[in-house]
């Protein structure tokens, strides 16, 4: 049985990080946007919102360079948790538990790249590739690098 998501988007807001007693837990809404045509020819985009949680020393680094706007790769699990509102009503969440996330670029940085046509330079800041920032948790089951889409 496989249970494995990857998403690239950018992060909808600011991580929320908690530190609790024992560990460390980041929240983070990650936005994936889908083009189609309608009917009438027109281009539509759909943006799905998606909950994901990162624990230990995979939100710490969350909570030192993950920032509103940012793409972002992010492998993980699916989840649902089940628990009850302050009435006493079940109530169900599902979220993806990451084991690694990598920085892939800003919102700024992207447009720029978009915006860009294929004579005009593109400003340095912008070109210039800066390495990744990755992490994995360390009970992470993957086997390395190879199954990356890029």
């Amino acid at each position: 049985m496989i249970n494995k998501v990857i998403l690239v988007g950018n992060l909808g807001n600011d991580p929320e990080v908690r530190h609790l007693e024992t560990s460390v837990v980041a929240k983070l809404s990650v936005a994936t946007n889908e083009n189609y045509k309608d009917k009438s020819g027109e281009w539509q985009k759909i943006t799905e919102w998606h909950n994901v949680v990162a624990w230990r020393a995979l939100a710490e680094n969350v909570e030192r360079n993950y920032k509103k706007g940012m793409q972002v790769y992010v492998e993980g699990k699916l989840t649902t948790r089940k628990w009850q509102d302050k009435d006493g009503n079940d109530r169900y969440s599902t979220e993806v538990v990451a084991n690694t996330l990598r920085i892939l670029g800003s919102r700024e940085q992207n447009e720029a790249l978009r915006g860009a046509s294929s004579t005009a330079s593109i400003p340095a800041e912008t070109s210039e590739k800066k390495p990744a920032q990755e992490h994995t948790d360390n009970f992470s089951d993957n086997a390395g690098d190879d199954d990356l889409p890029f």
